[in-house]
């Protein structure tokens, strides 16, 4: 076979177009999630008890059981603590939980590796009752001074919600690994 056309030696080719996943979106993605989860509950509502779900700590959750790997587990320190800010907890009950939350589901992962999504939602509602009651508990002792019986809405719609919310990380995590074209 011959070359279609004249090929002279030390002709450089033209540049080709590869897809590769955009390294600050595949980095930012979970943090800019699980932020904006936590800054979720910050829109005005009117409820004489809590009723919305911890969005940012069901995103940490998603994600975590989603990617193992992808957060670290210090990644609960800083991600609580834009939580304490936006979320009226006192200072440092969300750096506290979520820092503690990331080491249990080390332990988990290190302990069954391989899991289901039944086994995950499982994990995940104990781990949503245990935040939510710590969290109550932690706002009593600084002052809260209400009844622990107000958060169980709160704690049935968060356990009931997480497949919906474990669902839309899972679409970020397709917008997280999106191929653009770049030149390689």
């Amino acid at each position: 076979m011959t070359p279609v056309g004249p090929r002279r030696a030390g002709t450089k080719r033209s540049a080709q177009f590869t897809r590769a996943p955009s390294p600050v979106l595949a980095y930012l993605t979970p943090w800019a999630t699980i932020a904006l989860g936590s800054n979720i509950g910050c829109l005005p509502t009117i409820a004489t008890a809590p009723l919305l779900p911890p969005l940012g700590f069901l995103a940490l959750l998603s994600w975590r059981q989603l990617h193992p790997g992808l957060l670290p587990a210090w990644a609960g320190l800083p991600l609580g603590f834009i939580d304490d800010l936006v979320s009226g907890q006192p200072m440092g009950s969300g750096m506290l939980t979520w820092s503690v939350t990331m080491l249990a589901l080390d332990l988990i992962e290190f302990r069954w590796p391989w899991r289901n999504f039944g086994i995950e939602w499982a994990v995940a509602a104990g781990l949503i009752v245990t935040y939510v009651i710590t969290t109550a508990l932690i706002a009593n002792l600084a002052g809260g001074g209400f009844s622990l019986w107000l958060i169980l809405p709160q704690l049935l719609l968060s356990v009931l919600l997480y497949p919906l919310v474990a669902r839309v990380i899972a679409r970020a995590d397709n917008l997280r690994l999106k191929r653009f074209r770049v030149l390689g």
